[in-house]
């Protein structure tokens, strides 16, 4: 296949990436739709979920990203695959995301990552970033008591930037008071696996929705 080129960084709030997301009939994505669901929001070309769902086959994956070209090229890789527990989403998290868990199939989240997103360095750009306090309060509401989210950046503005969202919604509590050494996942996304082979430093964090 050849390469797929897109921008890098778009920008979520711009009227191109206003539109209405239409949920789809979650019971004919999956061939067991009953299996528990991880969702990676802004998975770029989906290499990290479609490991992941080689590597667990009892679970079910799930790829957003806002950048068509490259949900159009994960689903290519996936169909080649024939995975049958692996879907991908064109959507833009930051608008979206309350409108897809809402139809979900109840209890069927178990698990989200946000993985290396776009940094927005300058502080008049930050507002772009994924993580806002209404993605956080979208995953508050619909991922289930003892549901986690795991966070991973090599910028640790941004890791840190993500934590404070989280830790400033009562639902969700980290486990862990500092950067965590190790991924919890056996499986790695490109920018992690290019940091590492670097010996640069990647910052993670887990959060989890304790029972009441």
């Amino acid at each position: 296949m050849a390469a797929v080129r897109v921008r890098q960084h778009v920008n979520p709030l711009s009227n191109k990436y206003q539109t209405d997301f239409s949920a789809p009939d979650w019971a004919k994505l999956y061939d067991n739709p009953n299996q528990p669901l991880h969702i990676d929001i802004g998975c770029a070309k989906g290499h990290f979920v479609t490991q992941m769902a080689t590597l667990q086959p009892d679970w079910n994956f799930l790829g957003l990203e806002i950048r068509l070209p490259l949900v159009d090229y994960a689903l290519q890789q996936r169909d080649q695959l024939a995975l049958k527990n692996l879907h991908f989403l064109f959507c833009n998290a930051n608008t979206s995301l309350a409108d897809l868990l809402a139809n979900l199939p109840a209890g069927a989240l178990q698990q989200v990552s946000i993985q290396f997103p776009d940094p927005w360095f300058k502080k008049r750009h930050q507002k772009r970033r994924v993580v806002q306090p209404e993605l956080v309060q979208s995953l508050a509401r619909f991922l289930p008591n003892t549901g986690r989210v795991i966070l991973q950046s090599d910028v640790e503005e941004v890791a840190q930037d993500m934590c404070d969202r989280f830790s400033e919604n009562p639902a969700f509590q980290r486990t862990h008071p500092d950067w965590l050494p190790d991924s919890p996942f056996p499986a790695q996304t490109d920018r992690e696996t290019l940091t590492l082979s670097k010996k640069l430093p990647v910052f993670r964090a887990i959060f989890i929705k304790p029972k009441p």
